[in-house]
């Protein structure tokens, strides 16, 4: 297949419609760099079932160019279709993330989503709200009542929390944009990095000639760090962790001390 601008599979042509127009340009030269990397990686791709489904590969790049202050980069997408929304650590089956029982903390959908889970706990570690030292689901019980009442500050669905790291400034990608079940997730990362390597490169070009301050690259895990070879990521300013599925994320100070300032658990009025 002779990649073009005019000539993308359909399912990629659908992916790019959902990304704002500071993208397309970027986005198109990405999906070239991947072609000329390894020209059957793309063909084999768009005839084989992966997530993000429902057009929503470039689902994150929905946040203008001229909006992005962070780019926070996960593994992969989320290994089941209702989960994986093209936006990293976005669970899509998440809808409450306080439960509604009473004498419970968090909702039973975010406790199945891990990493959510811990990140959410982190932010609360932050913010005062619970102890790095009892984190359990029984210590979160009273933040959940206080956050169930009717005037209540905490944010209350994960929608919400999108919004709020939106507003903020983060573009929400993954070291690897697809999941498939056959296939490694460090191998598919290691496909798109010619793709990264384009938008660092248009994010720093429009940055520096626009005057304003560098994004901070927010690498999450070995796969999201291998993405420091990458020539263009070494422009921006990297903060690093270890990824949230480690019960060790919630107590990391570094991602306590970044994230306190911007109170993302809380409404914003």
């Amino acid at each position: 297949m002779n990649l073009t601008a005019d000539s993308f599979p359909p399912v990629l042509l659908e992916a790019l419609a959902h990304a704002h127009p500071s993208w397309h340009s970027a986005l198109r030269a990405g999906l070239a760099a991947v072609h000329r990397a390894d020209p059957g990686y793309l063909p084999t791709l768009c005839q084989t079932q992966f997530l993000p489904s429902e057009g929503r590969l470039f689902a994150a790049f929905a946040q203008p160019m001229d909006a992005v202050l962070y780019v926070l980069v996960g593994e992969g997408p989320y290994p089941r279709e209702e989960s994986a929304t093209g936006y990293c650590f976005m669970d899509g089956a998440v809808g409450d993330l306080w439960s509604q029982e009473e004498g419970c903390g968090l909702s039973k959908k975010v406790n199945r989503a891990t990493s959510l889970r811990n990140f959410i706990k982190m932010l609360l570690v932050a913010a005062g709200k619970l102890s790095q030292d009892n984190s359990s689901g029984v210590a979160i019980a009273g933040i959940a009542g206080l956050a169930r009442l009717a005037d209540s500050k905490f944010i209350q669905t994960l929608d919400e929390l999108q919004s709020n790291m939106s507003n903020q400034g983060f573009l929400l990608l993954n070291a690897s944009l697809v999941f498939r079940s056959d296939v490694a997730p460090v191998k598919d990362a290691r496909a798109w990095q010619p793709f990264l390597q384009e938008i660092f490169s248009a994010l720093h070009g429009y940055q520096q000639s626009s005057g304003v301050a560098l994004a901070t690259l927010v690498l999450w895990g070995k796969i999201a760090e291998q993405l420091r070879q990458i020539p263009a990521a070494g422009l921006f300013p990297q903060i690093t962790a270890e990824h949230p599925y480690n019960l060790s994320f919630i107590g990391n100070q570094a991602m306590q001390s970044f994230f306190r300032p911007m109170n993302l658990m809380i409404r914003i009025s």
